[in-house]
């Protein structure tokens, strides 16, 4: 886990599963305690939790896409960023995408 810290796309990967899982808990845990038990403590906790993730998400797979010369308008770009949109995407785009990106070579 402290090798993935070390590389842009290695903290990508880490905000990506953090970023699904926080959803994972929003939609199973705090929005049922909310609406079954009227207990609206999880998503207010959670729910700023999963936008503060989601946000670092965004950020930093623009600066991946920088690092790694994706351009704006490069295919994996939007689809790493569309699968922020679509629940659980980013599980999917972790195991497709961002585990095989190798590292650019630097001159």
């Amino acid at each position: 886990m402290l090798q993935l810290l070390k590389t842009n796309i290695g903290r990508l990967r880490i905000i990506a599963f953090l970023e699904g899982l926080s959803l994972i808990l929003l939609v199973f845990v705090a929005v049922p305690l909310k609406y079954m038990l009227g207990n609206p403590i999880g998503s207010e906790v959670l729910g700023p939790i999963h936008g503060a993730l989601f946000l670092l998400f965004i950020i930093n797979t623009i600066s991946v896409a920088i690092e790694y010369d994706w351009g704006f308008s490069n295919r994996t770009t939007w689809m790493v960023l569309i699968s922020s949109f679509i629940p659980f995407g980013t599980f999917y785009m972790d195991r497709t995408v961002l585990s095989k990106v190798e590292r650019p070579e630097r001159n």
